[in-house]
């Protein structure tokens, strides 16, 4: 079993950044994508940034030259730099590990983390 822990999140003035950090423990096998979701109340959860093992990264438009994704393989962690904040960045934001399925032995999983509040005043 793997659990995802992030850490990070609170509040901060527009403009203003902060960092979240997000390690998994476990056994973790193969190649996957680790990324950051977020979900505002009453919405649905929408991709934010995901890094895949290679290093190939995926951002969403909306923060896109503000926020960076990074991971390191050999900690398995995955943290998310977020600069230049907007009050519409405010939402619970949720670490995920998915497995890269690229042959039928390959390992398939999908895990969550728990969540980290970001408020974001104006």
């Amino acid at each position: 079993q793997v659990h995802l822990a992030e850490s990070g999140g609170g509040l901060a003035q527009a403009g203003r950044s902060l960092r979240l950090s997000c390690t998994a423990s476990g056994t973790i096998r193969g190649v996957n994508t680790l990324g950051w979701y977020r979900q505002e109340p009453g919405k649905q959860r929408e991709l934010v940034a995901t890094v895949e093992t290679n290093g190939r990264t995926k951002y969403a438009d909306s923060v896109r030259g503000r926020f960076t994704i990074s991971r390191d393989n050999a900690r398995n962690t995955v943290d998310l730099q977020m600069n230049s904040l907007k009050p519409e960045d405010t939402a619970v934001y949720y670490c995920r590990l998915k497995a890269i399925v690229v042959a039928i032995e390959s390992p398939n999983y999908d895990y969550w983390g728990q969540g980290t509040q970001v408020t974001v005043s104006s």
